[in-house]
């Protein structure tokens, strides 16, 4: 009988699969889940309960101190990110491309406000911008007084939101295969045209997400704001310092703006889920 000379293709083997026996994973995840739901869940219902049981919520959430705070932290927020969004672009791309050990050297340092505390950021850059800084006699002679002023809150905002953005943007630059980029020159485009009309859409989910995120912690910042600007009313008080400010003399108007906060944190995750699914599916 003759023997086949051809050879076989043999498929590789299957890496085996870690399974729990008896359905013991689902039964798992479904335990640890609802635990932290309700570890997540009940203080914010406990705090809307509590904020809900006043007699004057709209009263405390529309009042001088709540709705100024209020607009002290949008209008600082949206700053911060315009900036975060404009200088963390093009950051987050050469980082994304680039291999050389000073590109790894900066994403190290731009991540390091991650794991920074609030707090030592803002004594941090009370030493590097303050009268007695490295720098703050030469901004002072300059006419810049950076402390205790608004644009000390900005700064305190850029400072440990922009590490956010600029992760999930590098990221999102990462997913992209580079034989879209290269295609896109091959065909007459410019570096310039190839990355606003074909790499930025690809990357935007990442981007929308790390906005998302960049923006609800300059919203939320407290430490690094508290110790860099100070809490003055109007000036540099936002929501989260003047709650810390309700809280010393009234419970009540601590929770309801904290109330007013947690509304203002659940339209901006709404918007992002919204802007990111509609992403995905390609209807934008």
């Amino acid at each position: 009988m003759r023997r086949d000379s051809r050879r076989r293709i043999e498929a590789p083997a299957r890496l085996p699969v870690l399974r729990w026996p008896g359905g013991t994973g689902s039964a798992l995840g479904g335990v640890t889940g609802a635990i932290y739901a309700v570890f997540i869940g009940l203080p914010i219902v406990a705090l809307l309960a509590r904020a809900a049981a006043q007699d004057d919520l709209w009263g405390a959430v529309t009042g001088d101190l709540a709705l100024t705070a209020l607009r002290l932290s949008l209008v600082t927020s949206a700053i911060s990110i315009a900036v975060v969004l404009a200088g963390g672009t093009p950051i987050a791309y050469a980082l994304a491309r680039s291999g050389h050990w000073l590109a790894r050297a900066v994403d190290a340092l731009v991540e390091l406000p991650i794991v920074l505390p609030p707090v030592v950021a803002g004594v941090a850059m009370l030493m590097a911008f303050g009268r007695g800084g490295l720098i703050g006699e030469l901004l002072r002679d300059a006419g810049i007084d950076l402390p205790f002023t608004t644009t000390a809150v900005v700064f305190a905002q850029i400072f440990v939101a922009a590490p956010f953005y600029v992760r999930s943007a590098k990221l999102g630059f990462q997913s992209v295969a580079r034989d879209y980029e290269e295609v896109s020159l091959t065909l007459g485009m410019t570096p310039l045209a190839t990355f606003r009309r074909v790499t930025l859409p690809l990357a935007a989910p990442a981007i929308i997400t790390g906005l998302g995120l960049a923006w609800a912690r300059a919203l939320s910042e407290f430490g690094a704001t508290m110790m860099f600007a100070g809490n003055l009313m109007g000036e540099t008080q936002t929501m989260p310092l003047a709650i810390m400010t309700a809280m010393e003399t009234s419970l009540d108007s601590a929770l309801a703006l904290s109330a007013l906060l947690l509304a203002v944190s659940v339209l901006a995750l709404a918007a992002l889920t919204l802007a990111s699914r509609r992403r995905w599916s390609g209807r934008v």
